[in-house]
């Protein structure tokens, strides 16, 4: 064995063990206080996530990846790996090319997608990979397949409503997490209301590993259309089921009172916050750069900030469009408490192994 092989062996051994001695709590993923994480979103590109390090002055410590269900996560996962960064799972049930819908809540809730949440979760549990895991993000944004409300502001109703999209919620986190027997793990979705696991590609595991993941529910901080019934409120899985709060907040909706009222939520007092999707578009916007850096260092439960760095021809979202916001983003967070890496992370672990080759 070579000693890099050895080493890696070695790194991986040490980052098992420590989180399996971990309390539960760890499992939160939260960094010391007054720490906060910074992230971008994945691109597809190593190169594209280095200009954006460059362009920044500082590492990102995060990298937020945009799946469709059932997705595989051979490719991001090297990127994962060869950024050094720690992942966040962003889990959407539109296919990326036709944004046709992959599977509904309510199928969710009722098991039909276990196969992929039991990917999830052996996945992240077999490397050891600590990870925060975002399902369903902006449920209350009409333009989601998954939200429970059409645009012009009636709500969708049956397998679209709230009810199943909160059942559909605790069914991931639940399986995604581990950490039960199959028993234990039939017993928490009918104390739910809800069937037992389904695997349909062989048969149900008599255990599922406990995941190193952090569960992220992240509503928009008003509504999309703001209607009785879209607000986060409507949305809420329950405390069990949720280990940070986010929310998305862009320049171009820059409604504070409503992010402040998301902050200080009664429902989901004491949970960490991310800001899991951020971004100026369309103009220069230094000011608003200036007002979320001082936002976020003065509410103290804010420990994540993930600037949304688009994709595409086109793409609005780019820094490189925008060298004031650039250059004031550059100094704000220079900063020690913004953190440019996550202290386990997926640099910590050996690439895949190849795929066998075809006879």
């Amino acid at each position: 064995m070579s000693w890099r092989v050895h080493r890696r062996v070695l790194v991986l051994a040490a980052v098992l063990a420590a989180l399996i001695a971990a309390p539960a709590s760890a499992m939160t993923l939260v960094p010391p206080k007054p720490d906060v994480l910074l992230g971008v979103s994945d691109r597809g590109t190593t190169a594209e996530f280095n200009e954006f390090a460059a362009l920044t002055g500082k590492h990102p410590a995060l990298l937020q990846t945009f799946h469709p269900w059932g997705n595989s996560l051979n490719e991001a996962y090297e990127r994962w790996r060869e950024t050094a960064t720690r992942p966040i799972l962003a889990i959407s049930t539109a296919d990326d090319q036709t944004l046709a819908e992959v599977i509904t809540p309510e199928q969710i809730a009722l098991g039909a997608g276990d196969d992929y949440l039991l990917q999830l979760n052996t996945f992240f549990a077999g490397r050891g990979l600590p990870a925060y895991i975002r399902p369903l993000g902006e449920p209350n944004r009409c333009l989601n397949v998954w939200s429970a409300v059409n645009c012009d502001g009636s709500q969708k109703g049956g397998e679209y409503s709230t009810y199943w999209y909160k059942e559909a919620f605790r069914r991931i986190s639940a399986i995604v997490r581990g950490g039960q027997t199959l028993e234990g793990l039939n017993a928490t979705l009918a104390e739910i209301g809800l069937p037992p696991l389904n695997r349909t590609k062989g048969l149900n595991p008599e255990s599922l590993p406990a995941a190193p993941v952090s569960i992220i529910w992240s509503p928009l901080p008003g509504g999309s259309p703001r209607v009785k019934g879209n607000f986060p409120g409507n949305y809420w899985p329950g405390s069990r089921w949720v280990d940070w709060v986010g929310t998305d907040f862009y320049s171009q909706y820059p409604v504070w009172e409503d992010l402040e009222r998301f902050y200080a939520g009664k429902q989901w007092k004491g949970k960490p916050v991310a800001i899991t999707e951020w971004a100026v578009s369309g103009e220069d916007e230094p000011r608003f750069v200036e007002q979320l850096i001082s936002w976020t260092v003065k509410h103290p439960r804010v420990r994540m900030l993930v600037y949304y760095d688009g994709f595409g021809v086109g793409n609005q979202y780019d820094l490189n469009l925008y060298p004031r916001t650039t250059n004031t983003l550059r100094l704000k967070i220079r900063r020690a408490s913004f953190l440019p890496y996550a202290e386990y992370n997926a640099g910590l672990f050996p690439p895949l192994p190849p795929k066998p080759k075809k006879k």
